[in-house]
């Protein structure tokens, strides 16, 4: 019976698919490496755990590709005690991958299904600094703030004001998918103090950021 290797599959997705394409982070790329991707996609499409395209998680969701996770999480630039807030929790892979460089994690998704699946899995696996809730994300988790860092794993017709308001004033980072249902532009905001200085990086598709302050259908 043919097995995947998928340590080789993932080294090759680092280097074929993150390194060529300009992801430089060490801990980022050492991250990527060390989660089992293949453990957080449906097994009918385990076989391309690997390639650079998101896959369907199903209830309309998706696992997103590895460039993109990687590019998100190093323009994050968590650091090791960082506290840092998902939002979009999906299949839990973003929040594997940030329970490796951060000291805590907490991670908001509004489909209890996947919030559910993704917390028992994040477990199965060890990671015991992560903390998955079911909730609008679009609001944060305010009770846990501030936050160092907050990522955004959909996209967001614009930066949440909950979310920035519950990053650290003192160089609290968020970086979003923002733009409209069909195209986004990754944003990276800084807090510092009570002004957010705003950048917008490279052009994007993510499923949308529903509730409060997203998307509402």
């Amino acid at each position: 019976m043919f097995r995947h290797d998928w340590a080789a599959e993932r080294a090759h997705m680092i280097r074929a698919h993150l390194q060529a394409r300009g992801v430089t982070s060490s801990r980022v790329l050492e991250a990527l490496q060390h989660v089992p991707r293949e453990r957080f996609v449906p097994e009918t499409a385990r076989s391309h755990s690997y390639s650079d395209h998101a896959l369907s998680i199903g209830h309309g969701q998706t696992i997103s590709q590895p460039y993109m996770v990687a590019v998100m999480t190093q323009a994050l630039e968590v650091r090791e005690g960082d506290r840092v807030l998902e939002v979009g929790t999906g299949s839990g892979y973003q929040a594997a991958v940030l329970a490796e460089l951060a000291k805590e994690v907490w991670s908001v998704e509004l489909i209890p299904w996947l919030a559910e699946q993704a917390a028992a899995l994040l477990s199965e696996l060890g990671y015991t600094n992560v903390h998955v809730r079911e909730g609008d994300g679009s609001l944060g988790w305010p009770e846990e703030a501030p936050f160092d860092a907050v990522v955004i794993t959909a996209g967001a017709p614009a930066a949440p004001r909950s979310l920035l308001e519950q990053l650290s004033p003192e160089g609290g980072r968020l970086v979003a998918p923002v733009g409209d249902r069909d195209l986004q532009y990754l944003e990276i905001v800084e807090r510092r103090g009570t002004e957010y200085v705003t950048r917008r990086s490279i052009g994007c598709r993510f499923v949308p950021l529903l509730g409060a302050e997203g998307w509402r259908d």
